[in-house]
């Protein structure tokens, strides 16, 4: 099940990419969104049956281990946020620190410290889900 999760969407790719290479007309938009709603129905079955399969099993489990799956869901969200809202923040700190030293090169220091406090924000999502899984 794990190597599907894998292959079909390089399958999916590499087949769109040979199609759009052969044909470049108004068509292509088109047959490149029917794929990626494919892929999107595609994924939706696979993770329905990802979590309808251990959904059985984990009540058994759940009885004797104690494990809590939410914590660790928590976990894969406050490193996903805090991953998303560091790349924003370094791609607007980073550009304006590029400008700046575009004109005063001199301000190299301060511009590095800007962009790594935006960097801090990726870190707190780490501590938070290390703390989330620590009580997991």
């Amino acid at each position: 099940m794990l190597t599907w999760l894998f292959i079909l969407p390089v399958l999916a790719v590499a087949l769109g990419a040979v199609r759009l290479l052969r044909r470049r007309t108004r068509h292509a938009f088109r047959w490149l969104l029917a794929t990626n709603l494919a892929l999107l129905g595609g994924a939706a079955v696979v993770l329905a049956t990802a979590l309808a399969g251990p959904a059985q099993a984990s009540a058994q489990a759940a009885a004797s281990d104690g494990v809590n799956g939410s914590a660790l869901i928590g976990a894969a969200i406050a490193v996903a946020g805090a991953s998303i809202g560091a790349a924003i923040a370094v791609a607007y700190t980073g550009a304006a620190a590029l400008a700046a030293l575009s004109e005063r090169p001199e301000m190299f220091g301060r511009a590095m410290v800007i962009v790594g406090l935006a960097e801090g924000i990726a870190v707190y999502g780490l501590v938070v889900a290390v703390l989330l899984i620590g009580k997991a």
